[in-house]
């Protein structure tokens, strides 16, 4: 298994950290009945819990982008230092986008998401 793919892994159990520190953050407003419920009844949070919501999905979104990158990598047989190093920041920089949006500093938070983005289409080009 390439270096890539590891951290691909390691980006998978950083999304199902991010499920839990959502869902945690949740049930306090939720409650454990709604949570456990089909949730037909529409119910919103509020504060860092909400953020926790945002955050999550735009990790989906990140690990939709990335997985396939890293995957057209590893069936071309490429990993170079180069893709290594761009798949390092891409983790790197979405742990921080972790803390930094939970934390709702809203500036430093795009320019890490930024960062990600552009490790992401790294891959991409060297893929390609």
């Amino acid at each position: 298994m390439s270096s890539e793919l590891s951290i691909l892994a390691l980006y998978g159990l950083l999304v199902i950290v991010t499920i839990v520190i959502q869902v945690t953050l949740a049930l306090p407003q939720l409650g454990l009945p709604y949570l456990a419920s089909p949730r037909d009844e529409g119910r919103k949070t509020h504060g860092v819990a909400a953020r926790a919501l945002r955050c999550l999905d735009n990790s989906v979104v990140a690990m939709a982008l990335f997985a396939p990158a890293v995957l057209i990598l590893h069936a071309r047989g490429i990993s170079t230092g180069g893709t290594l190093l761009a798949a390092q920041i891409f983790l790197l920089a979405r742990a921080a986008y972790v803390v930094i949006y939970l934390a709702g500093i809203p500036w430093l938070r795009t320019g890490i998401w930024g960062v990600g983005l552009v490790a992401t289409l790294y891959l991409y080009f060297v893929a390609l």
